[in-house]
């Protein structure tokens, strides 16, 4: 697996394209605006932060990912997007009400001068907003060529060479696989029928795989989870990875559950709710948006605690979640977990998580992480499903058939051994016999 001898230098522009400028995008943004220039850190970024080690744990060598990896430098990003409000990126900060005036004020003519392009809506997949910047057409075929247009025209007035697209828009209503997700010329023709399984989010990832940008899922709604977009990904040399962003409730799960696992604690019952005042709380306050949502974060413990293989222990495990729309908390979440558990003998005992955490200052760093590493990986060659990227996602894609790995510490091996191997260095086992041999 070692490419390193053909990976393409990260020179030139990168074109960071973000379908939704709300909560999450702007506040993206505004960090790396403020990191290039000295005025913050990237806390919580991997690609900006986190050291990666090589060789023998006695050699003592573990640079920085950014300087062991070949990606592309803050200053080099050049962001955009589409969102169905008109504001720029600064008006659309301050309404989101993540990060404080005193920091937007330092880089407001940058913010002010990216607004977003006209997107595409329609309004029966998120019933709780009403879009007033959005384009028209005659069929979800025109839509896609019309932003295949803007992605093209974007690359060429900004100077950009290569581009990625991450969604952070909002979550969908619930939808299912059907006829037209099953081929790339049956998912054509449900363009041009207007067929109702095509979402809005789907309409941006094929734009973009259509004109080879690699496409990252932040939201758990069907995107490029489905085999015409499998097929798609690979025909056009293009990674995809999702989907949903992996920040509080969810993160929590999967630090959690693999240590109750580890050491054979039982689990009767895992009861986990959110409050929520952003857009996205809004958002999911339709049920059928939640019940999209829902899906994501239940899918978790199932994986990780394989009631199958330990029914004794985690067989008749209860679990349920709850997200409230609740409008004096803004982006502030909370994250209330209840976790009954069962130890020696059978005898009860009670975990509580009470997470107060900031949804879009936990999601901003893995949105940068995703554009850096998806371009990575599209100069790297590699195509289709980007499994290594699970670190990111609350429900990772995989090949067909594969259960995915929810186990947070396993993901972040994963992808650290998938660099590394990249880069013609050795995967790290952690095993240690050899001190002993």
């Amino acid at each position: 697996m070692n490419r390193s001898k053909r990976i393409s230098p990260a020179d030139g522009k990168l074109a960071v394209l973000l379908p939704g400028l709300g909560a999450v995008a702007t506040t993206t943004i505004a960090g790396v605006l403020l990191a290039r220039q000295g005025l913050g850190a990237p806390i919580g970024s991997l690609t900006q932060m986190s050291t990666i080690r090589l060789g023998r744990r006695a050699n003592d060598h573990a640079p920085k990912m950014s300087d062991f990896v070949p990606l592309a430098r803050l200053e080099d990003l050049v962001f955009g997007g589409w969102d169905i409000f008109p504001d720029d990126a600064y008006a659309s900060a301050i309404t989101a009400d993540v990060l404080r005036r005193e920091h937007l004020e330092l880089i407001r003519g940058e913010l002010e001068r990216i607004r977003p392009m006209p997107g595409v809506f329609y309004p029966e997949y998120v019933r709780r907003l009403c879009g007033t910047h959005v384009k028209s057409g005659r069929s979800k075929a025109d839509m896609v060529e019309q932003l295949r247009d803007d992605v093209r025209r974007f690359m060429r007035d900004r100077e950009c060479v290569r581009a990625v697209c991450v969604w952070c828009g909002s979550t969908e209503t619930f939808t299912s696989p059907t006829r037209p997700h099953e081929s790339i010329a049956a998912f054509e023709r449900g363009l041009i029928d207007n067929d109702p399984g095509i979402t809005n989010s789907q309409l941006y990832a094929w734009a973009c795989l259509r004109e080879g940008v690699p496409f990252a899922n932040g939201a758990p709604n069907l995107c490029v989870d489905f085999p015409a977009a499998w097929h798609l990904a690979r025909e056009r040399e293009v990674p995809i990875a999702g989907k949903d962003f992996k920040t509080g409730q969810t993160l929590m799960k999967t630090v959690i559950a693999p240590a109750l696992k580890a050491r054979m604690l039982g689990v009767r019952g895992w009861f986990s709710t959110n409050i929520l005042g952003n857009r996205d709380g809004e958002v999911l306050d339709d049920p059928e948006s939640f019940r999209t949502k829902e899906a994501s974060k239940l899918g978790v413990l199932d994986v990780i605690l394989q009631p199958d293989m330990y029914p004794q222990l985690y067989g008749e495990l209860f679990h349920k979640v709850r997200i409230e729309y609740y409008p004096p908390r803004g982006d502030a979440k909370e994250g209330w977990d209840n976790i009954d558990l069962l130890g020696w003998l059978g005898y009860a005992m009670q975990l509580k998580i009470d997470f107060l955490c900031r949804d879009s200052i936990l999601a901003a760093p893995l949105v940068l992480d995703l554009a850096l590493l998806l371009d990575f990986a599209h100069r790297a060659a590699l195509r289709g499903t980007q499994e290594w990227l699970s670190f990111y996602f609350k429900s990772p894609m995989t090949a067909p058939g594969l259960k995915p790995e929810h186990d947070l510490f396993i993901q972040l091996m994963k992808l650290k051994n998938t660099l590394r191997l990249l880069m013609g260095e050795e995967a790290i086992t952690h095993v240690g016999h050899e001190y002993y041999d």
